[in-house]
């Protein structure tokens, strides 16, 4: 999947709330499903794709918006942004289903300036698997960079166009995904400045030895349609069913100092079927800012296989200083998206499905962290930190979210040892829970109650009415 992008970032009522609180780990509901099933956000403004800078719409941080990408041309959005802050912008770009696609088709995204100056541009395509699925890729203008172009306050452009290949338009159904509009998801974000300038240069490389998945029985856990819907997972052994052409997204909250590793592995098919899909699976990993960070992909030929992100490093601030995605990514706290694509082509060598899918989530590293002190609040506000209610969420979905040293789906320790309790995030959650339940079965009570007074009235006025015909 991703090893298929490039990037080029230039630096510079009572009841219904117990209920929605027992079930905080489920996923969001999302808007009208898009082409593949894409849960947009219900959210989403519809923000028209203009043709010029002068036409363009108005990207405000912390906003969702809704476009089109047409087969050619470029599309401009504008972005008013200060001189301190740094602003990130990602497009999904969700291309039709049930067309061929060819390993380049997707998308480019760049920022530029009111000068024309380019302060980002980065690429993302569907990928070997040659099937259509959303793609997402990125721009930013990134403050205090120390190059003159992309610092002033004022008027910026995102950019975004098709990526297309000579080999799209040779058939017909090609040629169909070809020309027709692509849908766009678009979200804008500002994180503040720091209060105090710290190092500019990336961490040392680590040399930490590799952990292995976690183990031990998986947990059913439905994933969500879009980022929108992600469904909330933490540390564990996760389980669902992917049909070939869907894609399936879930969050993990990672915190300072933390390191997320993630396996996904796609079981076996019947016997009877063979062949091999290249590509066919497929896992991406991207951040608060939903900024692409690492993915794998493998091939299926109807064993079981395992898509593994890379290593990564510990969330932190200098992070962003470093040349790789996977290191860069992995910039900041907040909450990490992971995308699951099952190619459609696996339907044409081993059915439609569905294919049960395991994933495998690990939240390790260090005590949770403070985090680098920011001057002001980023937009939206709890983008860029783990607020109490995702590891709340996360605890209830994943056995607790404390400094990941947290016992997984398994009930087994962590690698560090530690036990699997989930310390004070799991003893708050169980008050917590303790409390809702408590609330729960009140009112349910209250309800029996009611209802046996109710009976108890109507069977009392029907002995009256029985012992008086005339009443």
């Amino acid at each position: 999947m991703g090893r298929y992008r490039a990037s080029a970032v230039v630096r510079g009522g009572v009841v219904a709330a117990v209920a929605g609180a027992l079930v905080a780990g489920v996923p969001a509901s999302a808007g009208a499903a898009g082409p593949g099933g894409y849960g947009f956000d219900p959210a989403g403004r519809a923000l028209s794709a203009a043709a010029t800078t002068s036409a363009a719409g108005l990207l405000e941080p912390g906003g969702t918006y809704r476009s089109t990408l047409p087969a050619e041309g470029r599309t401009y959005y504008r972005l008013a942004l200060d001189a301190t802050s740094t602003a990130y912008v990602a497009v999904t770009a969700v291309p039709p289903s049930g067309a061929e696609a060819a390993v380049t088709d997707g998308i480019r995204v760049a920022v530029q300036d009111a000068d024309g100056h380019y302060c980002s541009t980065d690429t993302a395509s569907v990928g070997a698997a040659r099937s259509p699925r959303p793609v997402t890729a990125w721009g930013t203008r990134e403050a205090g960079n120390g190059r003159p172009a992309c610092q002033d306050a004022g008027t910026y452009y995102v950019v975004v166009e098709r990526l297309r290949s000579s080999s799209s338009s040779s058939s017909s159904s090609s040629s169909s995904f070809s020309s027709s509009a692509w849908e766009l998801e678009l979200t804008a974000a500002v994180e503040a400045p720091l209060k105090e300038t710290g190092p500019t240069t990336a961490p040392g490389t680590e040399t930490s030895a590799s952990v292995p998945p976690l183990a031990g029985p998986a947990r059913k856990r439905p994933g969500g349609n879009g980022f929108a819907g992600a469904a909330v997972v933490g540390q564990g052994v996760w389980s669902d069913t992917l049909t070939p052409g869907r894609t399936l997204f879930y969050k993990v909250p990672v915190d300072w100092g933390q390191r997320l590793s993630v396996t996904a592995e796609l079981g076996s098919a019947p016997d009877d079927a063979s062949g091999l899909v290249a590509g066919a699976l497929g896992l991406s990993l991207y951040n608060p800012a939903r900024v692409p960070v690492d993915d794998a992909t493998v091939s299926y030929g109807g064993s079981q296989k395992t898509a593994a992100l890379d290593d990564l490093p510990p969330v932190r601030y200098r992070n962003r200083y470093a040349v790789h995605d996977e290191v860069s990514g992995m910039r900041f706290a907040g909450t990490y998206y992971l995308a699951v694509h099952l190619s459609e082509r696996v339907a044409e060598r081993f059915g439609a499905g569905p294919f049960d899918l395991t994933l495998r989530v690990r939240v390790g590293g260090a005590e949770r962290q403070p985090g680098p002190g920011y001057a002001g609040d980023s937009i939206p506000a709890d983008t860029f930190r783990v607020t109490d209610e995702e590891r709340r969420a996360a605890a209830l979905g994943g056995g607790g979210f404390a400094g990941g040293v947290t016992g997984g789906a398994s009930g087994g320790a962590d690698a560090g040892g530690a036990d699997a309790g989930g310390g004070t995030a799991m003893k708050a959650l169980a008050a917590g829970g303790i409390g809702a339940g408590t609330l729960l079965l009140a009112v349910l009570g209250g309800w029996t109650l009611v209802a046996r007074r109710r009976a108890g009235s109507a069977a009392a006025q029907t002995r009256v009415s029985a012992q008086n015909p005339t009443a």
